[in-house]
């Protein structure tokens, strides 16, 4: 067997064989471009190590192309050409963004760390936020839905609050805080001003999307749905199950549709179509939770 060391982090099996590796960390096995590899196939054992002598290391398989293991001792590979990989342990810290890094800088999760402290506290303020609404609704000023209902920031979040699922027309979209342009480009977004999409009564929620937008279809087939279609709100504490109850056209100063009715748990789906005459119509489909 021929070994090539490329650096300090990395050596070659170029045939087919054993690799001897002693790298205090884990270590992620992958496949050599020019060789095969089967993961599942793959045996660790230990060397050096006479108390453990044989034992087989304990491996995750990752994919059909790789698997983690994570050891301090030293170990013998067997079983294919392959390449082994220093992989630097997570720091135990996190980015700007709230993702974990590791001692490079470079992130090791595909999504942000979240806490349950973190969640607690948005739930709660959420529900004061509904509840601050029930009192105080009336002709609502268009320009305030842009805003952010709660600054998500301040939580360790992004703007995204929730998903909207509608199995019927295949839609599934993240959900966004602030009816603004940015939100908009990316998903459906939540009108500040109406209700947070948790699950309570005297709720009203109101959710815009773009139809017609250049490359992504949005809220384009909500004028497919008919009465009694399921429609439903995964937000990070639970899932709120709605149906299809009306459908309408209001012109975008016709606001009322969107306000909270007593005992009632509402969700307001909302996009603009053409009007018969100039400008934008808004198209409504107004949703209650089963």
């Amino acid at each position: 067997m021929v070994v090539d060391t490329n650096d300090n982090n990395s050596v070659v099996a170029q045939s087919a064989a054993t690799a001897t590796q002693s790298l205090n960390s884990s270590f992620v096995f992958k496949t050599n471009k020019t060789g095969t590899f089967d993961p599942t196939k793959l045996k660790l054992t230990y060397t050096n190590t006479p108390d453990k002598a044989n034992a087989v290391i304990k491996k995750n398989v990752i994919d059909s192309n790789s698997i983690d293991v994570s050891d301090s001792k030293s170990f013998t590979a067997t079983g294919a050409t392959q390449t082994i990989t220093n992989k630097q342990p997570d720091s135990g810290e996190v980015d700007s963004e709230g993702y974990v890094i590791d001692g490079d800088g470079n992130r090791t999760s595909d999504s942000p760390v979240i806490f349950e402290y973190d969640l607690n506290a948005l739930h709660r303020d959420s529900v004061a936020y509904n509840k601050g609404l029930i009192n105080h609704q009336g002709t609502v000023d268009t320009s305030d839905y842009t805003k952010a209902a709660l600054k998500m920031s301040d939580y360790g979040l992004s703007n995204f609050y929730c998903y909207l699922s509608i199995p019927s027309i295949d839609m599934y979209l993240p959900v966004y805080l602030g009816a603004n342009d940015d939100m908009m480009s990316c998903g459906a977004a939540h009108l500040a001003g109406t209700s947070l999409p948790v699950d309570m009564k005297d709720t009203n929620v109101a959710l815009a999307g773009h139809t017609g937008y250049i490359g992504r279809i949005f809220f384009d087939n909500i004028r497919r749905l008919d009465i009694g279609d399921t429609v439903t709100i995964h937000n990070y504490w639970e899932s709120i199950n709605y149906k299809v109850i009306d459908y309408k056209v209001v012109k975008p100063n016709q606001t009322a549709d969107i306000y909270i009715q007593n005992g009632r748990q509402l969700l307001t789906l909302i996009t603009c179509i053409k009007s018969k005459g100039e400008g934008f119509d808004r198209y409504l489909v107004i949703c209650e939770k089963k």
